[in-house]
């Protein structure tokens, strides 16, 4: 290696970090800006093309179905080819739709108001001040003392992702992942730096690109919405699918019963995952002999709490406790306490990260000059783009939703596959949720096909109880496009994570995930007699 080079300064490169950048912007061997250039240019007419085509297709839909369909294909064009940078390709769907008489302005922009976006701002926010603070680190060095965790990085990615999928049992996912996301940062950080000390890497690699990162931040992502399928109140779409479910069935699902199906489902979940991530990602280096030491001196020279630092962590501990509470209160009272119903409500998750936020801004780091833990210039540098593209996911999945398309897609799909078992049903429940899920919200996703399901089944004959839990349970799937859920979105607003990378390992894990539900669910049923 030329020693010449520049030397990477890897705490700026993930704290500076942008999620889309220009083939300028990117250091690529010749093969990979060949694909890239390729890649980005195909999407400049493929985009277009596919959705003209679409819309001359004599399809018997609504007019307003038939144009949001052909739009939103575009728009898929442009998110997995990246012509433009992904959140303005969302932009460019939204301006469209309201273009072509979808929707009104108001009416296709009010979504952006969603409670969601807010949580992305106050989480993102409090991730810089941990970053910027050295919180992270600190959290980083903590995990990787653990006993054996830190001399393998396969055993790092694991163990992160069990606790990852612990917390988002009771937590909700987004929050996980926002709280979680500076310490997977911290890790790579210590991981890059030791390679770098090595002579492992380029003195002037990106640490961004490292497929440790990839394989960290991923599992993080991916691993919160495993987790989050362990209860009934870890993913709103579990509340949503319980409820449609026993107002169609008669039969009351328990949080017990429910913990004891999802449990075993949820733990061969987590190996595919893991196979899937380090097959598909296999870090630089897997042993990793010496860390131990190099985090006991490293640890040794972070001396005490700074007072930026415990404010952060005040900031951070009262975020997270609040967000935990309505969890908490769940298991004790049940969902359908008045309790819980006030706590919850009160207790938005998008309210209690800004106001966990907006703490970073009030407590002081010197009172006599007046400076506190965060400044806005350093609030200013958070991704906002991430947060413009999820906004347009939010958009899309209401128009979905408002227009009927997911609806019109789910009846056509199941009359034209002349489903009339129990199985059959299950696996259409399980991909349509899936596919759904990939374009728009999780939630969205299973107040749009638990309803489609139901009466598909009855229709047949079949007791639509196990495909509506399959559909309810699958919801929580779409990996592949960081608009799918809230977690991806954070996970490629690390900048960690490339759209192909999360492309290439979203669809592994969306296939074997929908495998071991379709299999699985019907015989755990049976053995719980969850429901009955």
């Amino acid at each position: 290696m030329n020693s010449g080079l520049p030397r990477t300064d890897v705490d700026q490169a993930l704290l500076g970090h942008a999620t889309y950048r220009s083939l300028g912007e990117q250091r690529l061997t010749p093969a990979e800006e060949r694909f890239e250039k390729a890649r980005r240019t195909t999407g400049l007419w493929l985009a277009p093309l596919v959705t003209v085509v679409f819309l001359l297709l004599p399809l018997r839909m609504d007019a307003e179905q038939h144009t949001l369909a052909g739009v939103l294909l575009g728009v898929i064009v442009l998110w997995v080819t990246e012509p433009v940078p992904i959140p303005v390709g969302g932009l460019i769907g939204v301006g469209v739709i309201v273009l072509l008489g979808v929707a009104s302005a108001t009416d296709a922009l009010a979504p952006l108001g969603s409670p969601t976006l807010f949580t992305f701002i106050g989480a993102f926010i409090l991730a810089q001040a941990m970053l910027k603070h050295g919180v992270a680190r600190r959290f980083a060095f903590r995990m990787l003392s653990l006993p054996g965790v830190g001399r393998s990085t396969f055993r790092l990615v694991v163990a992160f992702g069990l606790i990852t999928g612990l917390l988002s049992a009771f937590v909700s996912n987004t929050a996980t992942v926002a709280m979680l996301l500076p310490t997977a940062l911290g890790m790579l950080a210590v991981i890059a730096k030791l390679l770098q000390d090595r002579g492992l890497v380029a003195p002037d690699f990106n640490p961004l690109r490292l497929r440790v990162g990839a394989a960290l931040v991923l599992m993080l992502a991916y691993g919160a919405s495993v987790g989050g399928l362990i209860t009934p109140v870890g993913s709103p779409p579990n509340l949503i699918g319980r409820g449609l479910i026993e107002e169609a069935t008669g039969r009351r699902i328990s949080f017990t019963e429910w913990m004891l199906t999802a449990l075993p489902i949820c733990a061969l979940m987590f190996a595919a995952l893991a196979v899937v991530l380090l097959l598909l990602n296999r870090p630089e280096i897997r042993r990793i002999e010496g860390v131990e030491e190099y985090v006991h001196r490293e640890r040794a020279t972070l001396g005490p709490l700074s007072r930026a630092e415990k404010n952060t962590l005040v900031a951070f501990g009262v975020t997270v406790f609040l967000w935990v509470f309505p969890g908490l209160v769940a298991v004790f009272t049940g969902t359908d306490s008045a309790l819980y119903t006030t706590i919850s409500g009160r207790l938005n998750e998008g309210v209690v990260a800004v106001l966990g936020a907006a703490l970073l801004f009030l407590l002081p780091t010197d009172w006599g000059r007046r400076e506190f833990t965060l400044s806005w210039s350093d609030a200013a540098k958070i991704d906002w783009g991430t947060i413009v593209l999820f906004g347009t996911g939010i958009i899309f999945g209401s128009l979905l939703e408002g227009t009927g398309l997911a609806r019109t897609i789910g009846s056509s799909a199941g009359s034209a596959l002349g489903l009339g078992s129990v199985f059959a049903i299950t696996a259409f429940a399980v991909v349509l949720a899936v596919l759904v899920s990939e374009t728009t919200s999780n939630t969205a996703s299973a107040a749009v096909v638990v309803p489609i399901v139901i009466p598909i089944a009855v229709a047949a004959g079949v007791n639509p109880f196990v495909p509506a839990l399959a559909a309810t349970f699958a919801a929580s799937f779409g990996f592949m496009l960081p608009v799918s859920t809230p977690q991806n979105a954070i996970a490629y607003g690390s900048g960690v994570v490339p759209i192909t990378t999360m492309i290439r390992s979203g669809v592994s894990f969306d296939v074997l995930g929908a495998l071991l539900i379709i299999v699985l669910l019907p015989l755990l049923v049976g053995l719980t007699g969850i429901g009955a």
